[in-house]
């Protein structure tokens, strides 16, 4: 993992096309602005989670209907 340290209105950029910038820093909170070209998905951790908990579950309910027919 790259660690790196920010102040506000600095930045990352990964791959070219994909900027990270330090909009907000409030006690221990930081707000980041993420610049990515729309085809990029862009999530918070616990909401890729989420999103990837359903996809399994759709996926095991769909292998298991198949094997009931």
């Amino acid at each position: 993992m790259l660690v790196l340290s920010r102040k506000k209105n600095e930045s990352i950029v990964i791959n070219n096309d994909i900027t990270i910038v330090v909009v907000e820093i409030r006690g221990d909170k930081v707000r980041l602005g993420v610049e990515a070209p729309k085809e990029v998905p862009v999530h918070r951790r616990e909401v890729y989670d989420a999103i990837k908990r359903n996809e399994n579950g759709q996926g095991s309910d769909a292998s298991a209907n198949m094997e009931s027919e």
